[in-house]
């Protein structure tokens, strides 16, 4: 993504626009794939070899807050970072860790459907996703992630 556009997420939330903040998201574009923040670190240390792991933290953070990102939880509660903001769910490989974001539209109007006819008493829910857990069976996604 280049500078341009990252530069105008930063600021259609109000956010400075930093060089640490810009690189960051650069970086979280560039993986997609649910970096950690050390991931993000090892891919900034190049280019900013003195940025620190709380620096990054911070501005995961703040973009978290900011609806820029999502924390993504792994079933170990290791905490990832995902850049795709629309509706979707998560299938998480046991035997690779892999998280890959799975969308499909009418998973989403059945849950939908199913929380408007039965709800849960005394609480709102604003947005839902699924975590699908379980083991690929073939090499083609066998790409291992920590």
């Amino acid at each position: 993504m280049n500078y341009n556009k990252l530069t105008k997420i930063l600021a259609d939330r109000g956010l400075k626009i930093t060089p640490q903040r810009v690189a960051v998201l650069e970086v979280l574009y560039e993986i997609r794939n649910h970096p950690s923040a050390e991931e993000v670190r090892q891919k900034l240390h190049s280019k900013y070899p003195s940025i620190a792991i709380g620096t990054i933290y911070n501005i995961l953070d703040t973009f978290c807050e900011n609806g820029i990102i999502k924390k993504v939880k792994t079933d170990s509660d290791f905490v990832r970072y995902d850049v795709d903001m629309e509706n979707h769910h998560h299938i998480y490989g046991l035997n690779n860790n892999l998280i890959q974001n799975y969308h499909d539209e009418e998973l989403d109007k059945l849950l939908k459907e199913y929380f408007a006819k039965k709800g849960i008493p005394n609480f709102q829910i604003k947005e839902f996703s699924l975590q699908i857990i379980g083991q690929y069976t073939n090499d083609q996604n066998q790409t291992k992630q920590k």
